[in-house]
C-alpha cells in the first residue's frame, strides 16, 4: 500500500483505520451542519425578544452563506498546505464563538458579526466540505466514493437529528441557552479532528491507490497558483463548477422558501417542517447511493441524472394541485437528489487533478454553489414581491436543472497530463 508523501521524511503519516477516520469525520459533519440547518427555528424567538426585523435576520443568514462559500477556497488551500486538522479545529472554535456571541447579541452589528461573519467563516473551515476533502486524501481508493457519500449523508443526518432537538431545547431552556449548548458541542468536536490529520504538503497518490494521476511527479512540485491556473484552464472543471451553481440555487430556494410556499397553498406549517425533514432523511439514502454508484458508472452521467431528476421532480410538483401527500412525496424525491451531487463532484476533481489541492479546488466549486444559493434567494424574494407568487422561480429551477444536466455531459473523467503543464523544478 502506497503511503501519502510527506514534506518531511522524518514525519511519516500515521497509519489509521479507515473506519476511525470515517467515524470521526462523520461526527464532525453532523455536529457542524446540524445547528446551521436549524437557524430558521430561531427566527421567531430572536426577532420577538430582541426586536430585530425579519429583514435583519435574513440579511445575517445571507452573509453567513456568502462568507461560508467565500472562505471555503482559502480554508481548503490552507488545509491542503498545512493539514486538515489545524483548519478544522480553528473553524470549530470560530463557529463556537459565533454561536456564543449570537446568544447575547443585542444590536444589529453584533448580530451580523456573530450570526453572519463568524459563523460563516467558521463553517468555511469546519463544514463537511473540509471533511470530504480529508476523506479524499486519507481514504484508500476503494473506500473513497463510499466515504464521501457517508460524509455527505452525515450532514443531513445532523439536520434530521438537530431539527427536533433544537425545537425541544428552545422550548425548554430558551433560544440563547440552546445556542450556547451548540457552541459547547463545537468545542467538544475539536479532539475529533486529530483523526483527520493529513501531512503537510501531502501529495497524491492516496493510500491504497494503484492508479495515481498522470504527472504525479510534477504534482509534488505544483504550487497553488499553478493548480488554480490548471483547473480554471481545464474545460471539464469549469463545466463542473457551472453545474454546481445550479445545485446551490435549488437548495437555498427550497430550504428557505418552500415552507412559505406550502402555507400559501393552504397547507399547515407542520407540513412544511415534515417536508424538510423528509428531504434530510432521504438525502442520507441519496448521498450514500451516489457515493456507491459513482464507483460503478461514469460520474458525469450520475451528475446529469441527478440534475435531470430534480428538474422532473420540480416540474411534476408544481404542475399538479399541492396537497399534503404531494408535498411529502416531493420532499422524499428531492431528498434523494439533495446532496447526492457532492460525491461525484468531489470525486471528479480528485480524478482530474489528484488530491494534492483537492480541498482548495473543491472550495472554489463550493463557492460557485454558494453564489447560486445567494442568487436563488434574491431572485425568489424579488419575484415573490413583484409577481405575488413563486411560479417564475419554480420554472426557472426546472430550466436550470435541465441546463446543468446538459453541461455535465461533456466532462472528461481522466487525469490531466501534467508533463506539459507543470514545469519541473
Amino acid at each position: 500500500m502506497t503511503k501519502p508523501v510527506s514534506s518531511s521524511a522524518s514525519s511519516p503519516a500515521p497509519l489509521r483505520s479507515p473506519l476511525l477516520i470515517l467515524l470521526c469525520g462523520c461526527l464532525i459533519a453532523m455536529a457542524t451542519f446540524g445547528p446551521r440547518s436549524t437557524m430558521g427555528l430561531f427566527t421567531t424567538p430572536i426577532t420577538s425578544e430582541r426586536g430585530f426585523s425579519l429583514e435583519l435576520f435574513s440579511f445575517a443568514m445571507a452573509i453567513q452563506n456568502l462568507l461560508w462559500g467565500l472562505g471555503q477556497p482559502f480554508a481548503g488551500a490552507v488545509a491542503d498546505r498545512f493539514g486538515s486538522t489545524r483548519v478544522l479545529a480553528v473553524g470549530l472554535i470560530v463557529y463556537a464563538a459565533g454561536l456564543a456571541i449570537m446568544a447575547y447579541a443585542s444590536d444589529p452589528w453584533s448580530f451580523n458579526l456573530s450570526a453572519g461573519v463568524l459563523i460563516g467563516f467558521g463553517l468555511s473551515g469546519c463544514s463537511f466540505n473540509l471533511v470530504l476533502a480529508a476523506f479524499g486524501k486519507l481514504m484508500p481508493e476503494r473506500w473513497r466514493g463510499t466515504a464521501i457519500g457517508a460524509g455527505s449523508a452525515a450532514g443531513s443526518f445532523g439536520q434530521f437529528v438537530f431539527a427536533p432537538a433544537s425545537s425541544l431545547l428552545i422550548r425548554s431552556v430558551g433560544w440563547s441557552n440552546t445556542l450556547l449548548i451548540f457552541a459547547g458541542l463545537m468545542i467538544l468536536a475539536v479532539p475529533l479532528t486529530l483523526a483527520l490529520w493529513t501531512p503537510r504538503l501531502a501529495t497524491s497518490p492516496t493510500p491504497g491507490s494503484t492508479n495515481p494521476p498522470a504527472g504525479v511527479g510534477a504534482l509534488s512540485q505544483q504550487t497553488l497558483r499553478q493548480a488554480l491556473a490548471e483547473a480554471f484552464g481545464h474545460r471539464s472543471y469549469v463545466l463542473l463548477v457551472m453545474g454546481f451553481f445550479v445545485c446551490g440555487f435549488h437548495l437555498a430556494f427550497v430550504t428557505i422558501h418552500l415552507p412559505k410556499f406550502l402555507i400559501e397553498q393552504g397547507l399547515t406549517p407542520e407540513v412544511g417542517g415534515w417536508t424538510l425533514a423528509l428531504i434530510g432523511l432521504f438525502n442520507i439514502v441519496g448521498s450514500l447511493g451516489s457515493g456507491m454508484l459513482g464507483n460503478r458508472i461514469p460520474k458525469r452521467w450520475l451528475l446529469s441524472g441527478i440534475y435531470l431528476g430534480r428538474a422532473i421532480a420540480i416540474a411534476l410538483f408544481v404542475s399538479f394541485p399541492i396537497t399534503n401527500t404531494s408535498a411529502l412525496m416531493f420532499g422524499a424525491a428531492l431528498g434523494l437528489l439533495w446532496l447526492s451531487t457532492i460525491p461525484p463532484t468531489s470525486g471528479l476533481i480528485a480524478i482530474m487533478f489528484g488530491t494534492r489541492w483537492l480541498a482548495m479546488l473543491y472550495g472554489f466549486a463550493f463557492f460557485s454553489h454558494q453564489v447560486g444559493s445567494f442568487v436563488g434567494l434574491v431572485i425568489a424574494a424579488w419575484t415573490r414581491e413583484v409577481y405575488g407568487s413563486y411560479d417564475i422561480i419554480w420554472w426557472l429551477g426546472v430550466l436550470l436543472g435541465l441546463l446543468a444536466a446538459i453541461v455535465n455531459m461533456p466532462i472528461r473523467e481522466t487525469p490531466v497530463d501534467r508533463a506539459a503543464t507543470v514545469p519541473a523544478e
